[in-house]
């Protein structure tokens, strides 16, 4: 995308020069780390400059000609992030306004008591709910957005970089944003060409009535307050300039003449990722710790404040690149109006698919990273009361969230998913092992027996379970933890999440019933079925051996086997797992409809087009069903008729779940059309995409709210076209649709089985391909329709040539 106003004129440095640069931030800016609000040392600052040259800066850049509404922060305000604090910011002249959340910024807590279903309460006081940190204001008088010209903000998604510019009687003002990870502060700063100055007021707030106080001679502002849950929580701001004036005033840092200005605002809470201290840290205080913190950035210079940010964040954005094909007309609007003629005239735009790809990635870095796992928005939020909390929904959302991450080049965003698991693991075994069995649990075990441990439907940061029981979501929980352990190789890891997996596995030895089964000729046998559950979130909650169910423990069970046979554990104990998994009833197609049965019935029980693909699990995210001659053809005819009934027409996370069928069943237009789909611009509250591409589910007429998962989900779909893999196969352009086909390119995807994957193709055919392993050793290459056999040590790439 083009750049009307220029970026800081910094030299361009070698990738030699700026890998080197990325090295020097030290390994406090490396992904992972510490996952809580702590006291860091100072970051290493690169000696170089980082930041791209205006024309490589453009390709990675989204724009738009107005701001954001203050009164619709979701839908128009930019997006920032260091993986822990996140904030919206509306880039309006005038009054630039910061909508910040921390991600460990929940009420609530444990919410282990029952109600008299023997399910959990779902409220914001018990289960809890992630809410806001603060607002920051900085009002400027004079800026109104009448009196501006050439307007333009502008998202750069490789540097982490929200900027606006515009003129004011033949001055020209700029503002820069970012959330800096290794200075753990949101910085923005204000600066000018041609005489002008800035004069205004800076006010932080707390969003829980909290009172901010001033330290006049520190020039800084602060608050602090504690939740009745016990959690501490506390922000601070300073600003600073080489020029004019810069006061505390009341509650308020005013500034005067200013033809700079930089403000720097922290906070955090003292959440710590620790069951045994009741995931709080005492000895933190949030309020100091953030006012430690704004007051050391404050002594750095922008300059190094900026380059040390763009050092952290570019390194992880480029190891995956993509290019779908050339736009030419749609060059010329901006990112909204873009979404909008996409839509009308119906005329694909493959660098806008892409930027959209792109953009998903862009906010699970800025999300994920050193601290909890992305929720239901994200640590995006306008208001305390988020839609289901903001909280984790283990039956598909949080799943979905973190499908790009090995896929498209940012495998450690996926740390936060995992450690989250490990962490709230003694909480969720303990409130299993105590109260699942409970006589009014409708999905009790009818063994009498509980071992291991489940979650319900939502989960929250304390170990917290709410709404209803959900025995399938360990499973799919571990799904995702064993399939990264299959794109890295990483058995330190794999050795990590074993306790998890293996507690997963131990809740179902106890859960599986016996039951007797009859095939169409008339034989019988004993299969082990699922106890009593719900195909979610349809359909009766009381049927046995239903698919959703059987296909994760399938799964699980055999991830488990090879987790153990990996790490050398539990031989025995595997054995036996695995006879179990073979005795599991598998689904069978219905002689009534055709489809893939999602219960044990030939009757379809529930919504034929219901947004859950929930009996699809083997063919999505799972790969037991496969369109390749493997699967019996009765069954793939099967899941194809089911996945046709549940229809195109659906929204956010749903489409990109069909999308993402749709590609491993390797119908291209299917999948694109749903990408395609969740591009729809979003007015009023429809379902689609908001102007500043946030994707919105439409709950009510006129009533729509922001997921984040079906802005991760439909990356994912994009890259499962162009790659598919499992451990010893990859396919090359499976699903790769005519909008696609011309010439493209795509780098650094990742293949189950410890690899990585560039390609590119013309005429929907592959002319390049290179294979490098990141721990695997062998697998099969299937490219151009035939199929090549590779060997590689870790570490080696090989060029697969004359394809």
């Amino acid at each position: 995308m083009d750049n009307r106003h220029p970026e800081p004129r910094d030299i361009h440095p070698s990738r030699r020069g700026f890998l080197a640069m990325a090295a020097a931030t030290g390994a406090a800016t490396a992904l992972g780390g510490l996952p809580a609000f702590a006291a860091t040392p100072t970051p290493r600052r690169p000696t170089e400059s980082p930041m791209l040259a205006p024309g490589l800066a453009s390709r990675n850049q989204l724009w738009w000609q107005s701001p954001g509404s203050a009164t619709s922060m979701i839908e128009q305000g930019l997006p920032i992030g260091n993986g822990r604090l996140g904030a919206l910011a509306s880039n309006d002249p005038s009054r630039e306004l910061l909508t910040i959340t921390d991600a460990t910024l929940w009420t609530g807590g444990r919410n282990d008591t029952l109600d008299g279903d023997g399910q959990f309460p779902y409220g914001r006081e018990d289960f809890g709910s992630l809410t806001m940190l603060a607002t920051l204001t900085v009002d400027i008088p004079g800026h109104d957005l009448g009196t501006v010209d050439t307007y333009r903000r502008t998202l750069d998604l490789a540097q982490g970089l929200v900027t606006t510019a515009y003129d004011i009687g033949g001055v020209g003002y700029r503002r820069e944003i970012f959330a800096s990870r290794p200075d753990d502060v949101i910085v923005l700063h204000f600066s000018q060409q041609g005489g002008g100055a800035y004069t205004g007021t800076v006010t932080l707030a707390g969003t829980h009535g909290e009172s901010t106080t001033a330290d006049t001679p520190g020039r800084f502002a602060s608050f602090g307050a504690s939740f009745a849950n016990g959690l501490r929580y506390g922000a601070a701001v300073t600003a600073y300039s080489g020029t004019g004036e810069v006061a505390v005033t009341g509650t308020s840092i005013a500034f005067t003449g200013c033809r700079d200005l930089t403000v720097v605002v922290s906070g955090g809470t003292n959440y710590a990722p620790t069951a045994a201290t009741g995931f709080r840290d005492t000895s933190v205080d949030p309020q100091r710790l953030a006012r430690d913190k704004v007051l050391a950035a404050a002594r750095a210079s922008v300059r190094d404040l900026l380059h040390t940010h763009v050092a952290d964040v570019r390194p992880a954005f480029e190891r995956f690149a993509i290019d779908l094909g050339t736009s030419v007309a749609q060059r010329q609007l901006d990112t909204w109006e873009r979404l909008q003629a996409r839509w009308r005239d119906n005329v694909p735009d493959p660098e806008l698919e892409a930027a959209y790809l792109q953009f998903g990635r862009y906010l699970l870095l800025s999300g994920s990273r050193g601290s909890l796992p992305i929720g239901l928005q994200g640590p995006w939020l306008d208001g305390n009361d988020p839609d289901w909390m903001g909280d984790y929904h283990s039956d598909v959302n949080i799943q979905m969230t973190y499908w790009p991450a090995d896929r498209a080049g940012l495998t450690d965003t996926f740390d936060a998913y995992a450690d989250y698991c490990v962490a709230q693991l003694p909480v969720w075994t303990e409130v299993t092992q105590r109260l699942f069995n409970t006589s009014t649990n409708r999905f009790r075990n009818t063994s009498g027996k509980v071992a291991g441990w489940a979650v319900a439907f939502s989960t929250n940061p304390y170990g917290g379970s709410g709404w209803w029981w959900h025995p399938s979501g360990n499973a799919w929980l571990c799904q995702n933890l064993f399939e990264h352990y299959e794109y890295t190789q990483d058995r330190a890891y794999l050795a990590k999440v074993y306790p998890v997996i293996k507690g997963a596995v131990e809740f179902w030895e106890t859960r599986l019933v016996s039951m007797t089964v009859t095939d169409a000729a008339g034989a019988s046998r004993e299969v082990l079925v699922a106890d009593r559950d719900w195909s979610a979130e349809h359909g009766p909650q009381d049927t046995r051996g239903n698919t959703y169910s059987q296909e994760l423990v399938w799964n699980l069970f055999e991830n488990y086997h090879t987790a153990a046979r990996v790490l050398g554990r539990d031989a025995d104990h595997a054995r036996t797992v695995d006879a179990l998994r073979k005795r599991l009833y598998l689904p069978e197609v219905s002689p009534t409809s055709g489809w893939l049965q999602e219960w044990m019935s030939p009757d379809n029980l529930g919504e034929t087009t219901h947004r859950h693909l929930s009996p699809l699990i083997g063919l999505f995210p799972g790969d037991r069903i496969r369109p390749d001659g493997s699967t019996p053809a009765a069954i793939v005819a099967g899941a194809t008729a089911l996945l046709t009934a549940r229809g195109m027409n659906s929204f956010g996370w749903a489409n990109a779940w069909r999308s993402l069928c749709w590609a491993r069943l390797k119908d291209a237009e299917k999948a694109y059309q749903l990408v395609v789909t969740n591009l729809k611009p979003s007015t009023n509250g429809s379902n689609g995409s908001a102007m500043n591409l946030f994707d919105i589910y439409e709950t009510n007429p006129g009533r729509g709210i922001f997921q984040i998962d079906a802005n991760l989900g439909t990356p994912a779909a994009i890259v499962e076209m162009l790659v598919y893999s499992r451990p010893g196969h990859v396919e090359l352009l499976p699903a790769l649709p005519a909008a696609w086909a011309s010439a493209g390119s795509v780098s650094g995807v990742g293949v189950r089985g410890g690899f990585t994957v560039d390609l590119r193709w013309r005429d929907g055919r592959v002319t390049q391909a290179k294979l490098t392993s990141v721990g695997g050793r062998d697998t099969t290459v299937l490219v151009n329709g035939r199929s090549r056999q590779v060997s590689l040590r870790p570490g080696e790439s090989v060029a697969l040539r004359n394809v």
